[in-house]
């Protein structure tokens, strides 16, 4: 038992859908409990009720994790992973099950976790030190290291309530790092920082993991998750779907209920999107036109996404990105740039953008496609992860090689040998 940090015993976490709870004063509950009989024999014993509307978050779920593990958490939107750690976290309580921690807990689910907004940034690193358990003399000994990490010098006095979120979370993430704590749970709130302070705090993490302490992270970076985890938990509806180590989790994820045809198509209840615009279909095509999953690395293919705008748009794009087998992003890509097609109004109807991958481009392996559409770059109108995989065959060795080339790309550069005179 020494070595485990965390055990889970058949977890559950059940929700009622719809339904509000009323607070009542005293005299609403004698009232109530007075007249309950009269109202059960005007309706008779054997009404039937009304049948509850729940959902189970989380159901059955067992593990451990040892100390020192680094665990990452996958999985699609409203799979279970929030709920998971925040019944870890001790914020909610299950519904059935278990779950024993051995250790002092960090907990970074939402933006400002733990913060009161009327106390200033220096304030809630005191408070949230205090609810860790810390004494004020490990507080102050961490003090300067935590505010600069957070680069939030300049108003560390200020009151939480005037930060802004990139602020917010800058703090909130370095209070949870430094204080130390045996097992720290971090949930996606990272995506909210900007790249250079997203880096660094997955070099963070990687410095708590190497420290031996316990981090579970729950994050749509399927790259950071293999580099920076040796385990990896799948959860899907609920429950937990896959257990193993990050590169296989990953994998199996990324492969999962996606077309392996060269063709993904939905009907239109099915289909990704709103009542502005729905994916109908997405596509590989080789360069011969045919749909193809399998690919020749020494020609160009063509990446079409096929949708129906239901109103006319303007400000609209779709486009895709291109994740390797470990969930490397290889490119991002969308229809704005084509300026003369994309520009202005589009009118309502069935479109397909189409874009040119050039041969001698991609190195030999698995990739999975992922279609997404928006306004503007802002709002988001679908994301469909994992559309479709396909195959890219090495039919053509660089002269210098006679292997497979190591890396992602396999595209070759221009090169020119110049003899210095007289050498």
């Amino acid at each position: 038992m020494s070595d485990i940090a965390i055990r889970a015993v058949g977890l559950s976490k059940k929700y009622r859908i719809g339904q509000r709870v009323k607070y009542k004063a005293l005299r609403d509950v004698v009232a109530g409990a007075v007249g309950a009989p009269m109202r059960w024999l005007r309706r008779g014993s054997q009404e039937p009720k009304e049948p509850e509307r729940s959902i189970w978050a989380l159901k059955d779920v067992s593990f451990d994790i040892g100390h020192g593990e680094t665990v990452g958490i996958i999985g699609r939107n409203g799979a279970g992973k929030s709920t998971l750690l925040k019944l870890l976290s001790r914020i909610t309580a299950p519904s059935s099950g278990e779950a024993r921690i051995f250790g002092r807990v960090g907990s970074l689910l939402e933006v400002g976790t733990g913060f009161h907004p009327e106390l200033t940034g220096r304030e809630n690193i005191f408070l949230n030190g205090a609810i860790l358990g810390m004494r004020k003399r490990e507080i102050e000994r961490k003090l300067d290291e935590i505010i600069d990490f957070a680069e939030i010098e300049k108003f560390i006095d200020t009151p939480v309530k005037h930060y802004s979120s990139g602020m917010y979370v800058r703090l909130a993430f370095s209070v949870a790092a430094h204080l130390e704590p045996e097992i720290l749970v971090v949930d996606e709130v990272l995506a909210v920082g900007d790249i250079g302070f997203q880096k660094k705090c997955l070099g963070k993490l990687s410095d708590i993991s190497s420290e031996g302490r316990t981090v579970l992270l729950v994050s749509h970076n399927l790259s950071a998750v293999s580099r920076l985890c040796r385990k990896a938990f799948w959860i899907d509806g609920g429950q937990l779907n896959l257990v193993g180590t990050a590169g296989e989790v990953v994998g199996a994820y990324l492969a999962h209920g996606r077309s392996h045809t060269g063709e993904a198509r939905w009907n239109y209840e099915e289909a990704p999107g709103d009542d502005r615009v729905r994916l109908r279909a997405v596509r590989i095509v080789d360069g011969d036109g045919e749909t193809s999953h399998v690919l020749d690395n020494t020609h160009p293919f063509f990446v079409e996404l096929e949708y129906d705008l239901l109103r006319d748009l303007s400000g609209f794009q779709i486009g895709f990105w291109l994740l390797t087998a470990e969930g490397t992003t290889v490119f991002v890509s969308g229809d704005r740039e084509d300026v003369e097609g994309a520009a202005g109004l589009r009118m309502r109807g069935r479109y397909t953008s189409r874009c040119k991958v050039p041969g001698f481009l991609l190195n030999s392996g698995e990739y999975s496609l992922s279609a997404a559409s928006d306004m503007r770059g802002s709002e988001i109108i679908f994301v469909k992860e994992n559309a479709l995989g396909f195959t890219i065959e090495l039919t053509q060795i660089p002269l210098h090689s006679q292997a497979r080339p190591s890396g992602i790309l396999s595209m070759p550069l221009e090169w020119k040998i110049s003899k210095e005179q007289g050498g």
